[in-house]
């Protein structure tokens, strides 16, 4: 098929090179503009884009497609290429722009969306960090019939997939990138005869953008909670704490079976191992076994413990530049 894609990051740049193996033309790409990223704060193109130049398909980076909008000369520049490009089908994957009625109109085949998740539950922008946040045992992909809601369309493919104790959001992605990948080739097979199913009206939820703030660990929550944070925050924002006047980023941890000793101030370390620091939070211990310095690597405990003096009794406190998350 005649193909435009629509998508930003890594998540999506996986599905555009598996429709390209399997041998649809990609006529135009939209994505977002180029953002400031790195130390450098440059200008870097994203994933789907650089995908896109490297295999020469025209790329269009709208600021907006609406064009009664903010940007209505970009929108309208769109308009023309996209009508230009005579598409089958659009193929829309974490893009990061609403699209407007016109847009949902114009491809002979409509418009689908790979979503990242088990729908009615987690629409919205953040799948995948907030089902390990909320303690999931399964999310999936969603293959869908875009209309004008966020995430509201009718399902044409949809499978499950387990989520791992051990699961970060960086590990579940990556998995679900390329399951997302391979429904959307499955569904442009089998066009003709899927047939859209309504979204259930019950167990809907919204996967919120993640916020940096979200970052900061709260030991006043359980142990549980707070390591379905740790992972879920993992690779982004990264979980946060203070010790000693200096903030770390906590990168792995699990939930220790030994019971909370009577009286123990929240955050405080416990005991101190080659394996693990153990901290306090409400019910029970968290023991950390990854962080992160400013500026440093992610260390391993032992190794984290042979630069830094971290002794029973220490406590952990709120990084000061990262609000509270209650």
């Amino acid at each position: 098929m005649r193909i435009i894609f629509a998508g930003t990051p890594e998540f999506a740049q996986v599905a555009l090179a598996q429709l390209q193996a399997a041998g649809h033309e990609i006529v135009l790409v939209l994505t977002q503009p180029d953002r400031p990223a790195g130390r450098g704060m440059k200008l870097q193109a994203s994933p789907v884009k650089q995908h896109a130049l490297a295999h020469g398909i025209p790329v269009a980076q709208p600021r907006s497609l609406r064009l009664d909008g903010k940007y209505p000369d970009e929108a309208a520049a769109a308009q023309a290429l996209l009508q230009a490009a005579q598409a089958d089908v659009m193929v829309v994957v974490a893009y990061g722009l609403i699209l407007p009625q016109w847009v949902l109109d114009l491809p002979r085949r409509g418009c689908l969306n790979i979503h990242a998740s088990l729908l009615p539950r987690w629409r919205g922008a953040a799948p995948i960090h907030r089902a390990i946040e909320a303690g999931d045992t399964h999310t999936g992909v969603a293959i869908m019939q875009m209309d004008a809601g966020l995430d509201t369309g009718a399902m044409l493919l949809v499978e499950s997939l387990p989520i791992a104790p051990t699961d970060t959001t960086g590990s579940l992605h990556d998995r679900l990138a390329d399951l997302g990948g391979k429904m959307v080739v499955q569904a442009l097979a089998q066009l003709d005869t899927l047939v859209p199913v309504p979204q259930p009206s019950e167990g809907i939820s919204y996967a919120h953008k993640i916020e940096k703030r979200e970052a900061a660990i709260d030991w006043t929550q359980t142990a549980d909670t707070i390591v379905r944070r740790i992972r879920a925050f993992n690779p982004f924002p990264g979980a946060a704490t203070l010790l000693a006047g200096e903030s770390l980023k906590v990168w792995a941890a699990t939930v220790s079976d030994a019971a909370l000793p009577a009286g123990t101030v929240y955050g405080s370390i416990v005991a101190v191992t080659p394996e693990s620091i153990a901290v306090a939070a409400m019910d029970s211990i968290v023991n950390i076994t990854q962080v992160q310095r400013p500026g440093g690597k992610r260390l391993a405990v032992a190794d984290f413990l042979r630069g830094c003096d971290v002794q029973p009794g220490m406590v952990f406190e709120n990084a000061p530049d990262v609000p509270q998350a209650r």
